[in-house]
């Protein structure tokens, strides 16, 4: 008969432990892509979004490089206005993802008054924004580090991070909520790609590109803080947008 070695062999609390690490691994629901809304009315929207912030930012460009200020906070009521209505028609809010399916209505039987309605779908855009506007304040100093001046143009880096958080930020709270597992996977680039994490990653990326032209000795005007920073983050969004609901939908960076 074989002798079973007791240091060897797996003692039954092991053994019950390593299955209740399995079952909280097969229990975590992994993060999925947000899809738009497959709507008529809101596939109009989507196409349109993009044609109306180009030529919000070229209408503005020279203003801008005259004035950066001036522009930067006039045209903030505009595009959160733009970013409001695409995100509400466009974008699933947070949570609907996970609903049960509406239940099928007998026939006679009347649909209930406030079941469905874009009363929930504002609450939740508001909520939005507000937690965007809390988080220009953490992208400012991160602007900051990452070499954005400190004592001077304090104006200018914190409406550039308003710009940054309504394109980027403000669908991503939209869709996401506040679920610490999806911000988990989103700040350690490990969320799928879908329009809303496509579109914070290309303006991210496109303001860090931006700041290439600042220090090249070709003495242009719009080389002046933060405007080729700007264009980066909309040519950013734009794209990463485009891409993110597109060819790399659902894929991860790891």
């Amino acid at each position: 008969m074989a002798l079973l070695d007791p240091v060897t062999m797996p003692s039954p609390a092991g053994k019950a432990r390593a299955s209740d690490v399995s079952k909280s691994k097969e229990g975590e629901t992994p993060t999925h892509g947000v899809r738009t809304i497959a709507s008529l009315q809101a596939q109009v929207v989507r196409h349109a979004h993009p044609v109306l912030l180009i030529s919000l930012f070229l209408v503005r460009f020279h203003a801008l490089v005259a004035d950066p200020v001036a522009t930067m906070s006039s045209s903030i009521p505009i595009v959160v206005v733009v970013q409001a209505v695409y995100t509400i028609t466009c974008l699933p809010p947070a949570g609907s993802q996970t609903t049960k399916p509406a239940k099928k209505l007998r026939p006679g039987e009347k649909k209930k008054s406030g079941s469905d309605g874009m009363g929930p779908n504002i609450a939740t855009a508001l909520v939005a924004l507000i937690l965007s506007s809390i988080a220009t304040l953490a992208l400012h100093g991160i602007l900051i580090l990452f070499g954005a001046p400190f004592l001077t143009h304090v104006a200018h880096t914190l409406l550039c991070s308003t710009h940054l958080a309504v394109l980027g930020l403000f669908p991503l709270f939209y869709t996401r909520g506040v679920s610490s597992k999806d911000w988990l996977d989103i700040l350690s680039a490990q969320a799928p790609f879908d329009e809303a994490y496509g579109g914070f990653t290309g303006a991210c990326l496109g303001a860090w590109l931006g700041a290439v032209p600042i220090p090249l000795d070709w003495d242009r005007e719009w080389q002046k803080w933060p405007v080729t920073i700007l264009c980066g983050i909309y040519a950013g969004y734009l794209a990463g947008k485009l891409i993110g609901g597109t060819l790399v939908f659902g894929k991860r960076f790891c």
